[in-house]
């Protein structure tokens, strides 16, 4: 039974200015305290250093969808009159029949007309919601353009990055009395799953949002659910019980390298003594990440990831510092001995008990690198002067991916890894779990790229892929005797 004190009090421990709660009030829209909170995060898109984005994602039958179009019409549409919104989802047999289903449970209180051809509900003060529909992304390229003072996308981890951000493009405005904002509802996985982690979920872990918020969804969330709905969702298996019942952001339902386990290929220490040979891979870039890895191989064939560089929009000098830094705490030394850092490799071994014993001579990356500027030069050939050899790495990407996916092995399966990846290398470990298979070449992965805050990308796979698929026909590393 209805409360409307009990309702009063969660919209304000929610965070609900009293004028929002009053439009709810007045639609006969009974929002549970999580959906107010949502609504309460919308609200701060009014201020200037306030929120553009609003995510609500996790488990399934959290009343996500419901809260969207709820905060949509009767809050943002009642409260400004000719607010143009954007309602999408994919598949448009389902987004048909829920925006309908939803309309008449919503809004039989709010004086509204709808078009089901054209998918517009319009207010009585002009302001409308315009359901539109895809199956394929290429269909979305018909709405870029267009003007949105208000964009909701449901299902939002069915987008790619790429097409994501065209959509955002479409969300501006002329008004003076409206900032622009977006609202997305979505459960993990999907081939969008990693670019809405790392835009929406971890900086609300982290404590670090700014542009966006985010409210992860629980399926005990909505008390409206039958008993019988959250067996069906603990009946599933693997991932889709991760994703759909617990709402876990940690899986990827695309997943790429299916077989990789934090407790199978994460290690705490790598013995120096057991490594024979020293190798190293980098993918260059500036506005994205250059990300150095160092690895190790023992006697035996397995491959160690010791030690990573990450570092952004920096100069090649930067980078040579922070490469060479890596490599003295590993005890290494990169470059020739014969070459004329010899003096600055003979003053950094001597201060280390016991000193260096081994030296990387090449670096494998991109053919980014080696391709050739203006005045002739290659970006290859200013590592080189600045002590840092660089040799082409073999590119081939889906010859890389096997590679990996080969030493990853299937412990499931009784075959075990011969890659291992040291606890401190934070931004490969981060990256590999949530690599998508690409839906037009199967054996490669979907390539994404590091958004505006510095999270995502994959630039520490292609670091990987470099290191791991390329033959050095010489031996990588030289013992180091008589200095």
């Amino acid at each position: 039974m209805f409360n409307p004190d009990q309702y009063a009090q969660d919209a304000l421990r929610a965070g609900c200015p009293p004028d929002q709660y009053a439009n709810f009030v007045r639609a006969g829209i009974i929002l549970q305290p999580r959906q107010l909170a949502a609504s309460a995060a919308a609200r701060l898109c009014d201020h200037p250093d306030g929120p553009s984005a609003i995510g609500y994602g996790g488990a399934r039958g959290g009343g996500k969808s419901h809260w969207l179009l709820a905060q949509m019409g009767a809050d943002d549409c009642q409260r400004r009159t000719g607010l143009k919104c954007l309602l999408l989802r994919k598949d448009g047999k389902s987004n048909n029949e829920n925006f309908q289903d939803l309309r008449r449970r919503i809004f039989p209180a709010l004086k509204h007309t709808f078009n089901a051809s054209t998918g517009t509900l319009v207010f009585a003060n002009g302001s409308r919601i315009i359901a539109r529909h895809y199956q394929h992304e290429k269909e979305i390229n018909a709405l870029l353009g267009i003007e949105y003072d208000v964009i909701g996308i449901e299902e939002a981890t069915t987008l790619t990055e790429c097409k994501y951000q065209d959509l955002l493009t479409c969300l501006r405005t002329s008004r003076t009395d409206w900032r622009p904002r977006h609202y997305s509802t979505t459960n993990p996985g999907g081939v969008g799953h990693e670019w809405y982690r790392q835009t929406f979920v971890v900086p609300f872990e982290r404590g670090a949002e700014s542009a966006t918020r985010f409210l992860p969804a629980r399926v005990d969330d909505n008390r409206f659910n039958n008993p019988e709905y959250k067996n069906i969702l603990a009946g599933c298996t693997g991932w889709k019980k991760e994703a759909w019942l617990h709402g876990n952001w940690n899986i990827a339902s695309g997943q790429f390298f299916r077989t990789f386990r934090y407790s199978d290929h994460v290690v705490s220490q790598v013995d120096p003594n057991n490594i024979v040979e020293w190798v190293a891979g980098m993918d260059y870039g500036y506005t994205h990440y250059t990300v150095v890895l160092l690895g190790g191989r023992d006697a035996v064939g397995n491959l160690f990831i010791v030690d990573e560089f990450v570092a952004r929009n920096a100069i090649p000098q930067q980078l040579v510092m922070g490469i060479k830094e890596m490599c003295q705490r590993n005890r290494l030394f990169v470059g020739n001995p014969n070459g004329p850092h010899l003096g600055e490799m003979m003053k950094i071994r001597r201060r280390f008990d016991p000193p260096y014993s081994w030296r990387i001579r090449q670096i494998s990356a991109g053919t980014d690198l080696f391709s050739t500027q203006f005045d002739g030069s290659s970006l290859a050939g200013h590592f080189a002067s600045l002590g840092i050899p660089i040799r082409p790495a073999n590119t081939h990407r889906a010859q890389g991916w096997a590679e990996i996916q080969q030493r990853l092995g299937d412990v499931a399966a009784g075959f075990p890894p011969t890659l291992f990846i040291h606890q401190r290398c934070h931004h490969l470990i981060d990256c590999l779990p949530f690599l998508q298979h690409d839906p037009n070449q199967p054996a490669d992965v979907l390539k994404t790229d590091v958004n505006e805050e510095g999270l995502g990308g994959d630039d520490a796979a292609d670091a990987l892929r470099y290191l791991v698929a390329t033959r050095i026909p010489w031996s990588g590393t030289v013992k180091l005797r008589g200095f």
